[in-house]
């Protein structure tokens, strides 16, 4: 999904950056008696992605080991499966966490919808094809499987990666849009999703705000407020989710930050996905947006909520 915002990543590639050194590094804090926790976050937080996959071939090449191996056998706990996170390509990550999400008892929803609600066309098919590599099956088909109704169309929808992703408004189709959205919705008796699906999910981000613009114009009220009545359960939670990263993509991610720390425990395994992934990419504009939200930074709800070489990596990967 185009959205035409400035990145703020908190993770940069590191310059004057020597895999080979890197993994001696690594390969010395793991050796002997003990393990200096310290070193691995010093350099694993402060390599981008790419850089950690060039550490993990140098440190096969001069030890003959498997880095990630490693890392499982000397850490343990959330700290030992941030690391293992932090090591996985970002394609195959979020290919097992949708796995994951639908494998077993019942479906983590909450995981579908952060992922393709949130992504563009590109980084769908890219996903979908990580998906099929690692687990035989196209990720469309598991997705007919786990889901069903509306929540399931809209999902299969967006797995087809056919968003309109250029710049340009068209103001009288946006008002066009906008009356079919409240005559599927608010003015008759049933919704008619599929007009919300059509158009939530094709549309570029710059004509689904012009769109939202004119739904406001036209009722007094925004169109989460109409999504909010019309609909119920997953699908309304997707449909949020689109709008929301539309109207503010970074107070979307903060929402899911504050959300798995708040609340009777901390969902970890959400929590070091979107540090992980957005560290790359619009954390420092999710900090912001999180202090404002909430009146407490980023760094002292992890802090409080966190302990440990797992606090101090988290923290290390959003500063």
């Amino acid at each position: 999904m185009s959205y035409g915002y400035q990145l703020s990543p908190t993770v940069v590639a590191a310059p004057d950056f020597d895999p080979r050194a890197d993994a001696e590094i690594l390969r010395k804090a793991m050796k002997g008696f003990g393990t200096d926790e310290k070193a691995l976050i010093q350099v694993l937080a402060n390599r981008t992605n790419l850089q950690r996959q060039e550490i993990e071939i140098q440190f096969k090449t001069l030890y003959g080991k498997e880095l990630v191996k490693d890392l499982k056998s000397e850490t343990s706990g959330n700290f030992e499966k941030l690391l293992v996170a932090m090591m996985r390509p970002l394609p195959q990550y979020y290919a097992k966490e949708l796995h994951d999400a639908m494998s077993g008892i019942g479906t983590d929803e909450c995981v579908l919808i952060e992922v393709l609600c949130t992504m563009s066309n590109h980084e769908i098919r890219v996903i979908k094809q990580a998906y099929e590599a690692m687990y035989g099956t196209p990720l469309e088909e598991e997705l007919r499987s786990d889901t069903s109704g509306n929540f399931e169309r809209l999902m299969v929808s967006l797995c087809c990666a056919n968003r309109d992703e250029s710049f340009e408004v068209d103001p009288a189709a946006a008002a066009n849009d906008a009356r079919e959205l409240l005559q599927a919705g608010e003015l008759r008796f049933g919704t008619d999703e599929s007009v919300f699906n059509a158009i939530l999910v094709s549309r570029n981000a710059a004509q689904l705000r012009q769109i939202f613009a004119e739904y406001q114009n036209i009722t007094g009220h925004d169109i989460e407020q109409a999504i909010e009545n019309e609909f119920s359960g997953d699908v309304k939670k997707g449909l949020l989710a689109i709008v929301k990263c539309v109207k503010n993509r970074a107070g979307f991610f903060a929402e899911q930050l504050y959300k798995s720390m708040k609340g009777a425990g901390t969902n970890d395994r959400r929590l070091i996905r979107l540090v992980v992934t957005r560290s790359e990419i619009d954390m420092g504009e999710i900090k912001q947006v999180f202090q404002q939200m909430y009146g407490e930074s980023l760094e002292d709800c992890i802090s409080g909520d966190c302990s440990g070489h797992y606090k101090k990596c988290l923290l290390a990967l959003i500063n």
